[in-house]
């Protein structure tokens, strides 16, 4: 009778750990869904900052800068 007894607590503590563990494998799921978000972000927010034109238009906008003529561009031979 009393293994009996031991048997059952033993399924029932089981069954109520499995039940923990799938709540905490849940929550490392949904964590993992907005870190895989937020990498998708930042990979579109680098690309963005990292165009040629982007830093072009900063320059001009921000520094006040502009594209030198041809003729007074010197190219020198290494």
């Amino acid at each position: 009778m009393t293994v009996l007894l031991i048997s059952a607590l033993v399924v029932i503590y089981s069954k109520y750990y499995s039940r923990l563990l799938f709540i905490k494998i849940q929550e490392q799921e949904r964590a993992l869904d907005q870190y895989e978000v937020e990498w998708g972000q930042l990979q579109l927010e680098l690309t963005t900052l990292t165009e040629e034109n982007r830093v072009e238009l900063v320059a001009r906008k921000n520094l006040k800068l502009r594209v030198p003529l041809r003729e007074k561009i010197v190219y020198i031979k290494p």
